[in-house]
């Protein structure tokens, strides 16, 4: 991944940061700054419990500050984004939206540009074709400010062959267990990612535009094992453990982010909407109660202020993070001095001073929460949980983890 890799170098890599272990929870996050017991996207089977008049999106927050504004890629659970009255209700002045795909996966895909489907063929490959789209809409606002969120199709399973793959091209292989075409479809991630990066530089746009680049879940678990220096993190995508939450971050602002920094501050996913609306000059929308805690100050180099713990939550599963310590729905505290190769319960009558002392400080950010560890997982803060327990079932609609 030598474009990643240069993004690193170059910016600021954050070694904890915290997203849901599902796609549809942490796309939330990002998009609303809230909690998923308070939006009610819960799991990938709840998106629909949001709705542009239950949340503000960031897209909507920053174009109060001028900005244009695109969403291109996965929107896949969450609702309301096919048509152009959908998107500007969530602030988007255009989409291109991901569907499905009509043969493998990335292969001759379904998209929607702007509520009208994108022609293809059997020699296209969804991946290039959104990535055109987002330089095409930055060329085309360069002279002004621009928000783009761009999650990346690649690299959902079930994998294929990508146009750079040995003998590529569509229907050669798929698979999760073929570390080849894993590897494959890495690299062709990060040559889009460099294509991204590339195209910044020869608009002149490097030292204006900040890129930020994260994993939006844990790896698969199935032929894609995640892994650190060598070593196998614990756990993968559904699971709450930090092989299912913890993910890369890596934010690049050439000329203001302090290059090759390395941070070990708790960051979660929600963070991103107070970050970005602080540079952008935005307020938050009033009347919400927001969880984002912004890291803007990080960016340049200052102190800021960081979290103290960090929330990760799918379903009524959940728990808080301190640096060291971690404590869950049921009451179980966790030493995560091994993580994230390996978390360790620790007694609940245990006496040890820093142990006793982690699990007070845990439960009273549990509380402040509006719920307390060693409880069913069905509390919360009653008028916003209840409300948006309601709204996802009452729409529901099963949606398997594959995303079609």
């Amino acid at each position: 991944t030598p474009h990643l890799d240069a993004l690193a170098e170059g910016g600021v890599r954050f070694e904890r940061c915290f997203s849901a272990p599902l796609c549809a929870p942490s796309r939330a996050l990002c998009m609303f700054g809230r909690y998923a017991f308070r939006t009610g996207v819960l799991d990938n089977n709840c998106g629909d419990a949001a709705t542009p008049g239950r949340e503000v999106c960031i897209a909507k927050t920053l174009k109060t500050a001028g900005y244009a504004t695109a969403m291109a890629g996965k929107w896949s659970q969450l609702t309301l984004l096919s048509t152009p009255a959908e998107a500007q209700a969530w602030g988007f002045d255009e989409f291109y939206r991901w569907e499905k795909s009509q043969g493998e996966r990335y292969w001759k895909p379904a998209l929607n540009h702007n509520g009208k489907r994108v022609p293809v063929t059997d020699k296209s490959f969804g991946p290039d074709l959104t990535n055109e789209f987002v330089v095409d809409f930055i060329r085309r606002h360069k002279d002004g400010p621009f928000f783009i969120y761009y999650p990346i199709p690649l690299i959902h399973g079930p994998l294929t062959h990508t146009p750079d793959s040995k003998g590529g091209g569509a229907g050669k292989a798929k698979g999760r267990g073929d570390n080849r075409i894993y590897a494959d479809n890495i690299a062709y991630m990060d040559k889009l990612v460099g294509k991204l990066v590339a195209a910044l530089d020869e608009m002149n746009l490097r030292e204006q535009t900040l890129i930020v680049f994260a994993g939006d879940n844990g790896s698969t678990g199935a032929g894609a094992v995640g892994m650190l220096n060598g070593r196998q993190v614990d756990g993968h995508k559904s699971q709450l453990n930090e092989g299912g939450s913890r993910v890369p971050l890596i934010a690049n602002w050439k000329g203001a982010a302090p290059a090759g920094r390395v941070l070990p501050d708790l960051v979660d996913f929600s963070d991103f909407y107070a970050t970005f609306s602080e540079l952008a000059g935005a307020s938050l929308p009033d009347g919400m109660k927001f969880d984002s805690r912004g890291f803007a100050p990080r960016l340049r180099g200052e102190k800021g202020t960081p979290r103290e713990w960090a929330y990760v939550q799918l379903g009524q599963k959940r728990y808080v993070r301190s640096d060291r310590w971690k404590l869950n729905e049921s009451g179980v505290l966790f030493d995560m001095s091994q993580a994230p190769f390996k978390e360790i319960p620790v007694a609940g009558d245990s006496t040890d001073a820093e142990a006793v002392t982690a699990r007070t400080r845990l439960q009273e950010a549990l509380t402040g929460l509006g719920m307390s560890a060693g409880t069913s997982g069905s509390e919360g803060r009653a008028s916003e949980k209840t409300k948006a327990q309601k709204a996802g079932k009452k729409n529901r609609k099963a949606s398997a983890d594959s995303e079609r």
